[in-house]
């Protein structure tokens, strides 16, 4: 009896070790919010970490041109309106002004003000179309880029793949048993005691390995290259 439990012990000791690959803790696909050509690609960017780096540019020459006229008309816009509401103001209290005056000089400050507010709207759309139109990273990974030079891109079109790099995710599959307490229980990665905790738990059993539960420990970003397998015991 001695001897089947011994015999049995190092198996159970054996499915509370996983190796475990290191991953990044997140992957994006970023995809093209507007219709554009694309008129550069930073190619050299792939495979590398970037930061606050410009990797595609969309054609934004027309928009900055009506960015650029819009401004102009906005600030005409904002005088003509101090203008209109000054002269409403003044012949509003006047009694020897007829209520037509009095009319005509608020339809106009009316006019006016909605006029600066289109163009105000105008000016903020135009912004926005060309802040999506320039793709910056701020310390990011670049994974793949999947756009060339000249193509033309439409809404959802993907354009690069990026990692978040700064931190990193282990995923394992527990038994029953292991996540049983797991709030209380410690992670050693590479037989060493960590401050880490598993940090999300999926309620369900996963639909591949049916008999286990997913779960993700986020880490520091490891020193060495990501996909290094890792030893893991939780207890």
């Amino acid at each position: 009896m001695k001897s089947v439990l011994l015999l049995c012990l190092p198996f159970f000791l054996f499915a509370k070790v996983h190796y475990v690959k290191v991953e990044p803790y997140e992957a994006v696909t970023l995809k093209s919010a507007v219709s554009a050509l694309v008129v550069d690609v930073d190619l050299e960017a792939e495979g590398k970490a970037v930061n606050h780096q410009r990797i595609v540019l969309l054609d934004d020459r027309l928009d900055k041109i009506n960015l650029k006229l819009s401004e102009e008309s906005y600030r005409i816009l904002a005088e003509s309106l101090k203008r209109q509401e000054s002269y409403f103001h003044r012949i509003n209290v006047l009694q020897t002004a007829s209520e037509t005056q009095k009319d005509n000089a608020f339809y106009a400050y009316a006019a006016a003000k909605t006029q600066y507010v289109d163009m105000g709207y105008k000016i903020a759309q135009l912004k926005d179309s060309i802040e999506k139109k320039s793709i910056v990273l701020a310390r990011k990974y670049v994974y793949e880029m999947m756009v060339r030079e000249g193509d033309f891109v439409s809404p959802g079109t993907p354009l690069a793949k990026v990692l978040d790099v700064d931190k990193a995710k282990l995923v394992l599959f527990l038994e029953p048993s292991e996540i049983e307490g797991i709030e209380k229980k410690a992670v050693y990665l590479g037989d060493k005691k960590t401050p880490y905790k598993v940090d999300k738990v999926w309620k369900v059993a996963d639909e591949k390995f049916i008999s286990s539960y997913r779960a993700e420990i986020y880490i520091d970003a490891p020193k060495t290259p990501f996909s290094e397998l890792i030893k893991v015991e939780i207890k």
